[in-house]
C-alpha cells in the first residue's frame, strides 16, 4: 500500500481535521513510500521504535507521538535520537491523539467499553471525547474497580464512597481528569479516566461520586490495536502491536 494512500485513509476515518488538538494528527515522520507492515504501540517510544526496527517495519502507528505544543522544538537529546532512529531506518510515524480517543468504534474510549461491558449512551465534554453510558447489572463503585483491575492488569486507584451504588457510568481514557465535573452533569454516578490530580480527590469526596484513576497508559492500549487489526482486515496489511510496559 501506498504511504499517501494510508495517510488520506487515515485521515479520513479518524476524522482528523475536526480536532483542535495538541499536537499533529496524521503521518508525523516521512518514511519509505511502501507499506506492508505496520507495528503499533501506545507511545512512540525509543523501545518501541526499536521493536519496530526489528520487526522490518515500514510504519509505526501510534496514539501518543511527537511535536507537542509547548515543547522545545530543537532536535536535541531523546528527540535527535528517536528521530534518528526513524529516519534512518526510513519508517514512517503515524501518530493519532484525540482523534483515536474519540472514534465510535475503533477509539480508546469505545475499545475500553467493549472491554468492560459497558453500553455506550452518549458523549459529553469538549469535542465530545469524553463517553457516558451504564452498567450490565448495578454495582458498587469497588466492583468497577475490581472489574477494572481484572481487565487491565494493573490496580486502578479508587477516591470516594467504594460502596456506591452505580447505575450511570461516564469515562474518558488518558489523562482527562478534568472531565469529571462534566461527567457529574450528565448524572454519572462514577466517573473513570487514566489519570488523577490533587484537586480530583476533593470533588470526588464533596460531590459524593467517586472517581477512577485506572492508568493513563493501561486505559490507552485498545484504540490502537483495535485501529491495526481494522487495517490488517480492509488492506491485508500485516499489523503487529507491541506493549511497552508502563505503569502510569
Amino acid at each position: 500500500m501506498r504511504r499517501t494512500e494510508l495517510q488520506d485513509y487515515l485521515d479520513q476515518l479518524l476524522e482528523t481535521a475536526r480536532f483542535r488538538d495538541y499536537c499533529p494528527n496524521g503521518l508525523q515522520v516521512e518514511g519509505r513510500d511502501t507499506i506492508r507492515r505496520i507495528v503499533t504501540g501506545v507511545t512512540a517510544s525509543q523501545a518501541l521504535l526499536e521493536a519496530a526496527i526489528a520487526c522490518d517495519a515500514d510504519a509505526i502507528i501510534v496514539h501518543h507521538g511527537y511535536f507537542w505544543r509547548g515543547e522545545d522544538g530543537r532536535i536535541a537529546g531523546t528527540r535527535k535520537t528517536r528521530l534518528a532512529s526513524l529516519l534512518r531506518h526510513d519508517i514512517n510515524l503515524f501518530a493519532f491523539h484525540l482523534p483515536l480517543d474519540a472514534h465510535p468504534e475503533l477509539g480508546n474510549n469505545a475499545q475500553l467499553a467493549r472491554l468492560m461491558g459497558w453500553t455506550v449512551e452518549g458523549r459529553f465534554a469538549e469535542q465530545e471525547i469524553g463517553f457516558f453510558g451504564a452498567l450490565a447489572t448495578d454495582t458498587s463503585a469497588a466492583e468497577v474497580a475490581d472489574a477494572l483491575a481484572a481487565k487491565l492488569d494493573r490496580q486502578p486507584l479508587l477516591i470516594g464512597d467504594a460502596s456506591r451504588n452505580v447505575r450511570r457510568i461516564a469515562w474518558c481514557t488518558g489523562a482527562a481528569q478534568d472531565y469529571f465535573e462534566q461527567a457529574l452533569a450528565v448524572g454519572a454516578d462514577l466517573y473513570v479516566s487514566g489519570e488523577i490530580s490533587e484537586q480530583t480527590v476533593h470533588l470526588a469526596r464533596e460531590s459524593g461520586a467517586p472517581f477512577i484513576a485506572a492508568g493513563h497508559h493501561a486505559t490507552e492500549r485498545y484504540g490502537v490495536q483495535a485501529l491495526g487489526a481494522h487495517l490488517a482486515e480492509r488492506f491485508g496489511l500485516e499489523c503487529r502491536f507491541i506493549e511497552i510496559d508502563n505503569p502510569v
